[in-house]
């Protein structure tokens, strides 16, 4: 037994020896158990035991869900002792075969059973070239997923999804939505784009929940500032409701605002003027299941006018 000194008290460590314990998932573990004591001024014998938690041999403890610590006071007659000791006894492992994943191959199974191999011709005419027929500029939220709320099947829809749903303008260079734009626009020659938004956006909230001229280093925010000119227009127009009724506002809004950003594009304003290309806003209120859709009227709408010149057409309700 080494002997250490605490202040004017000899200390004495035990050190136990190391065990290990052999597990099929875990090759092994290690258990080590270290006591120390002292005694005090009236010769009472104090003593603190630590006993670590089971960590496998060679395994990151970050990888693994640490079991909770207690500290328990123990006191008695002969002496007090202070006691760390686990509330568990094995590791929680990070299970890759997981629940989510079966479900997942599940219904990857599923959907080859009984929409790939019953209407395989279909798809192997898909595997050859696509041929969609509309762009959608959907959000990237998890509740709004464009293909099956509004029914979009293989080969329909060319989609690209962003934090609320918008397009930057021409002028702000390249990005992967102007990318799929130009993809979608120029190659594939789309008939119709469609940018739609939703209830309860995060994205929009963040945009307006924003300082004018603030610079920040979120990615979030440098991205959302691209729908400062709906913000602006609803702080105009609206800024008699609340702050989430200026948020619903604003949500349809910016899909205005990035229609006419569309234009903005030679390319796209060019088939626009040609009849050959639509642009057309959707508003999806997953509070309720209704869906509103409009078309951009080209012909009386002006993406140059700061105040947001736009008109819109072939308003629909759909619940």
């Amino acid at each position: 037994m080494a002997q250490l000194s605490l202040g004017s008290s000899p200390i004495y460590k035990a050190k136990f020896a190391r065990s290990t314990i052999f597990d099929p998932k875990l090759k092994f573990l290690e258990i080590e158990q270290t006591q120390l004591g002292f005694w005090n001024s009236s010769k009472k014998d104090i003593f603190l035991r630590l006993q670590t938690s089971m960590v496998p041999s060679g395994l990151n403890p970050r990888d693994i869900y640490r079991s909770n610590m207690a500290l328990r006071l123990q006191a008695s007659t002969e002496g007090v002792a202070l006691v760390q000791e686990t509330t568990e006894t094995t590791p929680k492992l990070i299970n890759d075969s997981s629940d989510s994943f079966t479900e997942m191959k599940n219904r990857f199974l599923s959907f080859k059973k009984h929409k790939y191999l019953e209407n395989l011709e279909r798809y192997q005419e898909l595997a050859q070239a696509q041929a969609p027929k509309f762009l959608v500029i959907s959000c990237a939220d998890s509740r709004v997923c464009p293909s099956y709320i509004l029914g979009f099947q293989p080969g329909e829809a060319f989609v690209v999804r962003n934090v609320a749903n918008l397009v930057p303008p021409f002028e702000n260079g390249p990005c992967e939505t102007n990318a799929a734009l130009e993809f979608s626009v120029t190659t594939l020659e789309v008939e119709n784009i469609l940018v739609t938004g939703h209830s309860c956006c995060g994205g929009i909230r963040a945009l307006m929940s924003m300082e004018d001229e603030e610079n920040s280093s979120s990615f979030i925010k440098n991205w959302v500032v691209v729908g400062k000119a709906a913000k602006s227009s609803t702080k105009a127009t609206a800024s008699n409701l609340s702050f989430d009724q200026q948020c619903k506002h604003c949500e349809k809004e910016s899909i205005n605002n990035s229609l006419l950003n569309l234009l903005t594009y030679p390319w796209v304003e060019e088939r626009v003027a040609k009849g050959l290309l639509s642009l057309h806003g959707g508003y999806y209120n997953f509070v309720d299941c209704t869906y509103e859709k409009w078309t951009l009227d080209y012909q009386k709408s002006n993406p140059k006018q700061e105040t947001g010149g736009y008109a819109i057409k072939n308003r629909e309700f759909w619940s």
